[in-house]
């Protein structure tokens, strides 16, 4: 963990490598999970959703699917009224243009456990296989439910982390939670809307409770205000955690000692090379990503097929990382390189399917297309690492390219001409970057001078080196 005053960021780091990069700044932190008392602004039948005011610069957005039990197919208008107060949780966090979006189906996570007010159910994360250890653990929270007299009145699920536990760590993350939900209903009930009722907690703190699985060996932190924090909050709630925590007080800055600045820089690359010569290309637009393979300077040693297959493996292996790296989410197209052999294809999919069962994030791979492709969803929570570090390029407009220096003298030979038909004018002045008035000085002077005499007035060059090459003013005098 680097901390600062402004940002906090986690580093999870494999053998050596970065797997996952988590950033929240102070000015701006994520709001997935807090719980809100909204007002319903608007409502839209036509949809099945509706727009809840809770405080935010934008209303955020609502389903019917998520209102009360879940039930997609009653009408929004008889679930929902404008002015009405609504308790809400944010599910996804506002992303480029869109709202927050949420649900009225509270889950508040503690160690163990996500406690569920108003549903009577238990259920055991699937990461959790064996089918002995799932029915230990459900029987455990019925034993705690029942001792703490919450049997029909709340529910729960066991998180990935519960695995193994007793049944004192399960009865104090039941207590825990039920005194925070007693304190949550207060708040609600002498709230106004919109207000804040529960805040989720901040990254360093959120990182120890969902991320110190076992096989997480340490974790260092440069802040000594924020070690201290979370010396006390594993010495409250994840004891067994405390010796794997460390600060790290030396002069190198933590993400430069192992490497963590360069693969982020990295990260935000659209080409990403691969050992055997081949590359990635990474595209993310607003409706999806799609990451092409490419084989590059690789040769294989037999035959095309085996280059190909080789390629392909590998292809997944840096995909499932990058996924994760770069936090890429809804659709995403995979184009491998066309395989012929159908075991090939099947390897390919299932080496990408062994590197995302690491990933938090719920994701789904179907086949291989008709044309080539693998079609793979992965949940959207927050702003991938591109949108959260970067923004549209001003010269181009996010359009990843610029016209050319002969395009923009053509278009301003053209302009002249329109403002000639238009207006009386006694010379032209043309404002542009070096790149076109460089050219209108070499290679286009014929058409620049045709144009003068055609118009029978002189035009002015003039370098503003303030300007973009597809930037330029044409000045009337």
């Amino acid at each position: 963990m680097n901390v600062t005053p402004t940002e906090t960021r986690v580093a999870v780091v494999e053998n050596g490598v970065l797997q996952e990069i988590y950033i929240e700044r102070t000015n701006h932190r994520g709001l997935v999970g807090n719980i809100y008392k909204g007002k319903v602004v608007r409502v839209l039948p036509g949809m099945q959703a509706a727009f809840v005011d809770i405080g935010l610069e934008r209303a955020a957005f609502i389903h019917a699917a998520e209102v009360g039990k879940g039930d997609a197919n009653a009408p929004i208008n008889q679930l929902l009224h404008e002015g009405q107060s609504l308790v809400v949780q944010v599910t996804k966090d506002p992303i480029s243009t869109k709202g927050a979006r949420l649900t009225t189906q509270l889950a508040i996570p503690s160690r163990y456990l996500v406690y569920m007010p108003g549903v009577d159910h238990v259920g055991v994360s699937q990461r959790i296989e064996e089918e002995g250890e799932r029915d230990r653990l459900k029987e455990l929270v019925n034993n705690c439910m029942e001792a703490e007299g919450l049997t029909g009145e709340a529910g729960f699920i066991l998180r990935t982390a519960a695995e193994g536990v007793g049944e004192d760590e399960i009865l104090a993350d039941t207590r825990y939670l039920r005194r925070l939900w007693r304190k949550l209903e207060e708040r609600i009930k002498d709230n106004k809307a919109p207000s804040l009722v529960y805040d989720e907690l901040p990254l360093s703190l959120r990182t120890i409770r969902d991320l110190s699985r076992p096989e997480v060996s340490k974790i260092l932190i440069d802040s000594r205000e924020t070690f201290q924090k979370i010396e006390h909050f594993t010495q409250q709630y994840v004891p067994e955690v405390s010796e794997r925590v460390e600060y790290y007080p030396g002069p190198r800055p933590i993400f430069e000692l192992y490497s963590v600045e360069d693969e982020i820089q990295r990260a935000l690359e659209r080409k990403v090379p691969l050992k055997s010569g081949g590359y990635l290309v990474v595209d993310q637009t607003e409706a999806m990503t799609t990451i092409d393979v490419n084989t590059g300077g690789f040769v294989g040693r037999r035959n095309l097929e085996e280059t190909i297959y080789k390629t392909n493996l590998e292809a997944a292996t840096a995909i499932g990382r990058q996924v994760r790296l770069r936090n890429l989410g809804g659709i995403i197209i995979l184009d491998f390189i066309d395989m012929t052999e159908p075991e090939h294809q099947r390897q390919v999919l299932r080496m990408l399917e062994k590197m995302l069962e690491k990933d938090h994030t719920k994701s789904k791979i179907s086949g291989v297309s008709e044309l080539g492709l693998v079609e793979m969803t992965r949940k959207r929570t927050r702003e991938s690492l591109e949108h959260m570090l970067m923004e549209p390029c001003k010269a181009c407009d996010g359009r990843g390219s610029v016209k050319t220096a002969e395009t923009i003298c053509y278009e301003i030979f053209r302009e002249i001409l329109r403002e000639e038909r238009a207006y009386e004018a006694g010379t032209y002045s043309v404002l542009a970057s070096q790149q076109v008035v460089d050219r209108l000085l070499d290679e286009d002077s014929h058409g620049l001078a045709d144009l003068e005499a055609f118009i029978g007035k002189a035009i002015k060059l003039q370098v503003e080196s303030q300007y973009t090459q597809d930037q330029y003013d044409i000045i009337l005098q």
